[in-house]
């Protein structure tokens, strides 16, 4: 993880009886909800967090990757997905076809949950409760994107998306309808890759996550050639 120059105490938390919510227009823009996103107090997250890490991307991608929750690299630089994890998962995009500037990506949680160790902030699980927090941040981008395909990177994603009883070792690179879109694929988060211990099996690691985008690619391809 990179050191900050943060204090590696977390901040006492705090209650707040009037959180921040997306606006209440019919449509409106990612930019105005990123504006809004940055004032949320809607859990505790805010507080010990640099800002909020809004989702990056064109509002007419047909695809959209959710994440987890940011890390550290994305907490200092307020962009999603710029990190070692992010940095796989743009060489794993170029490799299947697709380019990141035209996908939309974004996290569960737009707050980095982190815990103190010697000089680092070491990533957390965010709570089912943190979860539910920033779920209309997540909503609001969605209906505003209105995409083909959402993946979902990991399970918190996948299980936001997907419902709680969702595995993503179960049913990882599978196609599933959604509300929320036409076509929904959960996969591994990148993270987890890079946690994958020793070269050989990292590998593995990375080519199954390979797999499953270049089903997510297929599909992006396939939905374009019967638009012409």
């Amino acid at each position: 993880m990179t050191k900050t120059n943060k204090s590696n105490s977390p901040k006492p938390k705090t209650t707040f009886a009037n959180p921040i919510s997306p606006t209440s227009a019919a449509h409106p823009s990612l930019e105005a909800l990123k504006e809004e996103a940055s004032r949320c107090q809607a859990c505790s997250l805010w507080a010990n967090a640099t800002q909020t890490v809004f989702g990056e991307g064109p509002t007419t991608s047909a695809i959209v990757f959710i994440g987890e929750v940011p890390g550290n690299d994305e907490d200092l630089a307020g962009r999603p997905f710029v990190g070692p994890a992010g940095q796989l998962f743009d060489e794993v995009l170029e490799e299947v076809g697709l380019d990141r500037e035209s996908v939309y990506v974004t996290n569960t949680v737009k707050h980095f949950k982190w815990e103190p160790a010697a000089k680092r902030r070491l990533h957390k699980k965010p709570s089912a409760r943190e979860a539910a927090a920033c779920r209309p941040w997540l909503d609001a981008e969605i209906k505003a994107i209105n995409p083909r395909i959402i993946v979902c990177l990991g399970a918190t994603a996948a299980q936001a998306i997907l419902g709680r009883d969702f595995r993503v070792t179960a049913q990882r690179g599978e196609p599933l309808p959604s509300a929320l879109a036409p076509i929904v694929i959960a996969t591994v988060h990148p993270a987890s890759i890079l946690r994958t211990p020793g070269p050989e099996d990292r590998h593995k690691a990375r080519e199954a996550f390979k797999r499953d985008l270049s089903v997510v690619a297929f599909l992006a391809r396939d939905h374009d050639h019967k638009k012409r």
